[in-house]
């Protein structure tokens, strides 16, 4: 994976108190982005939340399309990276399956922000961060319909690769919307959301 944060862990404690500060600082930039798009957000709004001045903010981020890069990066190699960890513990499918679900919706209801920018303003990306966050999401995605051809093999039933990627995308289409549902007990969430994507997954396939 391609650190495109920082190029190697801060050692001394101005650079420590940077990196910290850049951590806020897109946090904020989630939040803001997630409530009014990306085109509603300028980057002196950002700075402003968490008291750093506009010209400041250069010292961060070259431009807004940069903070909107850095964001949709980080959780595209999130999801990617912990999807892979799961599919690597092993395990029959069926139960790599449930893994990769409760994996994800952790995701959701860990970063709710960062899932609704995704979902909205993918196509304000740079043309480099736009390739890179697509090739990302197509190996998250295929890494998925691997697990899901495994199920279907191990009930016995067909199941085309082509069908296998439909049934994943309408997946993460159920489950992308909860950052934008009402409030919902947080246990009672993941549950509930756990329960209907593999159904979904697996509709007439069990």
């Amino acid at each position: 994976m391609t650190d495109h944060s920082v190029d190697a862990a801060p050692t001394t404690r101005r650079g420590q108190a940077k990196a910290a500060r850049r951590v806020e600082l897109l946090a904020a930039a989630a939040r803001q982005m997630a409530a009014r798009g990306f085109a509603g957000v300028r980057l002196e709004d950002i700075g402003a939340e968490v008291g750093v001045s506009g010209p400041a903010m250069y010292r961060h981020f070259a431009s807004k399309n940069d903070v909107l890069d850095q964001l949709l990066l980080d959780i595209s190699e999130r999801l990617y990276a912990g999807g892979a960890e799961v599919i690597d513990r092993g395990g029959p499918p069926r139960e790599v399956l449930g893994s990769l679900i409760e994996f994800h919706i952790d995701v959701l209801v860990t970063k709710p922000d960062l899932i609704a920018v995704q979902d909205r303003d993918l196509g304000s990306l740079s043309p480099d961060a736009n390739r890179r966050v697509r090739s990302l999401q197509r190996r998250y995605v295929e890494s998925w319909v691997q697990v899901l051809l495994a199920v279907a093999v191990e009930d016995g039933r067909t199941l085309a690769d082509d069908e296998a990627r439909v049934r994943v995308h309408a997946g993460f289409g159920l489950l992308n919307s909860s950052p934008r549902l009402p409030s919902f007990d947080e246990a009672a969430l993941r549950t509930l959301l756990a329960r209907m994507a593999l159904a979904a997954l697996l509709a007439d396939l069990s």
